[in-house]
């Protein structure tokens, strides 16, 4: 087995793992909400280590070369994003870090429905009632129950998270959670929303402050982003060239070196 080549080789494919979530990352520069993901490399023990071999054949020059890289754990970056002025009556941006609108999404292959966060504020009223978020998710008040308004009623959004009609009669409430650090207690859904990992450990915000008639833009930054897409594919090429150069030296001792002896 040529060592350096399976190392090239993993080299290879945890770069264009990196590729993709910075192309992912890039892709969503103007979706509403967008948090990027951050990706990592973790270092993969020699095979003596990560399988020990009762033969003792290992080979300690090789083991000190380390086992090559592997794609690591991803990590959500939930820096908030710029607020964007729309002047839409149930457009809402949250000011506070770490606080989430909650819904209800529903799985379209079970029909399970699964209770979710999402800091996407651009919400409609359906035919029934119903306050959804722009993806159609059902947005929930703080019982935890579907927010449900008059049908055909002009309604709108305050500071403090109530919706009110257009005589300032409140019909009903957003539920606005905070999560203790999200980035390992929730993990991306689909269409801008997020599931948690393990235990639900959402807690209602005792004081809403939203920012009424904007959204929040994505977090991605577009220069900073691109310079990592290029540099990851920077290193998958030099990966991918140390592959052809293993390549050569193997023809070289098989056709060159093995025919003179």
């Amino acid at each position: 087995m040529n060592y350096g080549l399976y190392l090239s080789a993993a080299g290879v494919l945890t770069n264009r793992y990196r590729q993709d979530v910075f192309a992912n990352n890039l892709a969503n520069v103007h979706t509403h909400a967008f948090k990027p993901i951050s990706p990592t490399i973790a270092n993969r023990p020699p095979e003596s280590i990560e399988n020990p071999d009762r033969f003792g054949t290992a080979n300690e020059l090789l083991d000190r070369l380390g086992g090559g890289v592997l794609a690591g754990r991803q990590t959500v970056d939930f820096t908030v994003g710029p607020h964007e002025v729309t002047n839409q009556p149930l457009d809402v941006a949250l000011k506070q870090p770490d606080t989430f609108f909650v819904v209800h999404a529903r799985h379209g292959d079970t029909g399970r429905v699964e209770t979710q966060v999402t800091r996407d504020g651009r919400f409609n009223v359906r035919h029934d009632g119903t306050l959804t978020t722009a993806a159609g998710h059902v947005v929930l008040d703080p019982q935890n129950q579907p927010v449900v308004v008059p049908p055909r009623t002009p309604v709108s959004i305050t500071e403090s998270g109530q919706i009110v009609d257009a005589d300032q009669r409140v019909l009903g409430a957003l539920q606005v959670a905070r999560v203790t650090d999200p980035g390992r207690a929730l993990k991306p859904a689909s269409k801008g929303t997020f599931t948690f990992v393990g235990q639900d450990t959402r807690r209602p915000v005792e004081y809403v402050d939203l920012h009424t008639g904007a959204v929040e833009q994505s977090a991605t930054m577009a220069v900073p982003t691109l310079m990592k897409l290029v540099a990851a594919s920077k290193s998958a090429s030099s990966n991918a060239n140390m592959i052809r150069y293993h390549d050569t030296l193997m023809d070289r001792a098989v056709n060159t070196l093995g025919r003179v002896a």
